[in-house]
């Protein structure tokens, strides 16, 4: 009798009661791509985490009804440029929940992370960037502010500045380890760097870096030193440094945007990239669904005799404030101005093939802004791979795009950041990020005559346990997003 009594007591203990949920989320289909769980359940969440997962009704002090939802694990987009700008308030109605700035990096990586804490929407965090690192180290940086504005800059009609152009030299690589070094910990998740932005860096220089990356047990971002149909210096030579350094040093590596990075070489780069795989390399890549590209005027891409190297021509190149194309009078006037443009290059069916293909992540690549023109990727991928290239193009099935939006980009990043092991996944005692959306109706409207339209049929997005969109909306007031970090 004693036993029975305790037992039930036992029970009365673990059921939870009413109200004892802050947040329910009822009626919703649940897609968690870890456990392959696809059924219609109830979540409770407490404080922020997810403390149920139920057949049966829960209740909280506040429910969302998500019948005929999809309910998700938060978006993470491992690629973002606007997350320190603008670009939250566009994201999170993209369902994003943690966005990373991995490819391009900073320096200082904890000026950077000071910058959001407690003003951000969305989760955040950053690599110890390369070229922040190399503005660093060879003009002789020491803030944020001014290794952003030397980034920024227009072509100087006295020559490119070193810490693009200018060789590698024994001081300057010193001072770089060192600037990386501190950038990894202080919280940095890995290396992220931009060859062809930089040309004047040495093979030897960009060895260094997955040499420092498998050191610190950090992954490598990896944006290609070659790109375009060249066969001789286009995308197949720019994969093929990468991996070779990866082979030679064991670092995790990350190809990043390989629809713009392989371009008419898509099929050959992801061979390359699955036989590394297959031979024990830990070697991943990431896609966003459009067929343009978008980067600064000024940047080394456009050194030379781009157009045959990228296999376009200057009216292939857009202007974003104007929308005008380029031609071979306006290019070197934009270009010594400095900005982003738009490059329209690649094919629908590589991209299509790059969305569907398995083990391909999603990620924005999203940039600021400016004057409301620009890329539409920062306001509208996640949507766009829902709506466009699930439900109307049948790429590929809807858990398989949602595993690529959360599970993987958080299986990326747990060998460095051991919180996102909570992340990317829907299940007892993980973090309540959640993407609500409706799978029969969600879809981008971003364009790039008019980018900031945000996405629909992403009714609630939840970070932390904390309603950030509600009903299509945000919600006024709440910063819940929290830094990610190496190590954390």
């Amino acid at each position: 009798m004693k036993r029975l009594v305790w037992l039930l007591a036992l029970a009365a203990c673990a059921a939870p009661g009413p109200s004892s949920f802050d947040l329910v989320i009822a009626n919703g289909r649940v897609i968690d791509p870890e456990s392959k769980l696809d059924q219609v359940r109830h979540l409770g969440i407490s404080g922020d985490s997810i403390a149920a997962i139920s057949e049966t009704p829960l209740v909280g002090k506040d429910t969302i009804d998500a019948t005929g939802l999809v309910v998700a694990p938060g978006f993470i987009d491992l690629h973002s440029h606007s997350v320190a700008a603008d670009g939250q308030r566009w994201q999170v109605r993209d369902g994003v929940t943690t966005a990373l700035e991995l490819e391009e990096g900073t320096f200082p990586v904890a000026d950077w992370l000071a910058r959001l804490e407690g003003k951000s929407l969305v989760n955040y965090g950053v690599t110890a960037g390369h070229i922040p690192a190399r503005i660093a180290a060879y003009q002789g940086v020491t803030t944020l502010a001014d290794a952003e504005a030397w980034r920024g800059r227009g072509e100087d009609p006295s020559g490119p500045p070193t810490w693009s152009h200018g060789p590698t030299t024994p001081e300057g690589l010193a001072a770089l380890e060192k600037i990386l070094e501190s950038g990894l910990d202080a919280g940095g998740l890995g290396i992220g760097f931009e060859i062809n932005e930089a040309p004047g860096s040495s093979r030897e220089e960009i060895n260094r870096l997955f040499q420092i990356a498998k050191r610190r047990s950090a992954p490598i971002f990896a944006h290609l030193r070659f790109m375009g149909v060249d066969p001789i210096q286009g995308s197949l030579a720019g994969a093929q440094e990468v991996l070779a350094n990866a082979a030679a040093t064991g670092a995790s590596t990350h190809f990043v945007h390989l629809g713009s990075s392989s371009t008419s070489y898509a099929r050959q780069v992801v061979e390359l990239i699955e036989g590394a795989r297959a031979r024990g390399l830990d070697v991943t890549g990431e896609v966003y669904p459009y067929t343009a590209a978008s980067t600064g005027i000024q940047s080394g891409l456009f050194d030379g005799d781009w157009r045959a190297r990228m296999g376009i021509d200057y009216a292939d190149v857009e202007w974003p404030p104007t929308g005008e194309r380029l031609s071979e009078r306006t290019f070197p006037v934009f270009r010594r101005q400095g900005g982003p443009v738009i490059i329209h290059f690649m094919k629908d069916e590589n991209v299509d093939f790059l969305v569907g293909r398995p083990g391909v992540m999603i990620a924005s690549d999203a940039m600021p802004l400016p004057g409301g023109r620009g890329h539409p990727r920062g306001v509208g991928t996640f949507a766009r791979v829902l709506g466009r290239y699930v439900r109307e193009k049948k790429v590929l099935e809807l858990p398989d795009a949602v595993a690529k939006m959360t599970l993987l980009p958080a299986q990326r990043l747990e060998g460095v950041a051991p919180s996102m092991a909570r992340k990317g996944r829907l299940k007892v005692g993980v973090d309540a990020d959640v993407a609500v959306f409706d799978p029969a109706t969600v879809i981008d409207h971003a364009t790039f005559a008019n980018p900031e339209q945000a996405s629909t049929g992403i009714p609630f997005v939840v970070v932390g346990g904390t309603v950030v969109v509600r009903q299509g909306e945000i919600v006024s007031g709440v910063t819940p997003g929290r830094a990610i970090k190496r190590g954390q």
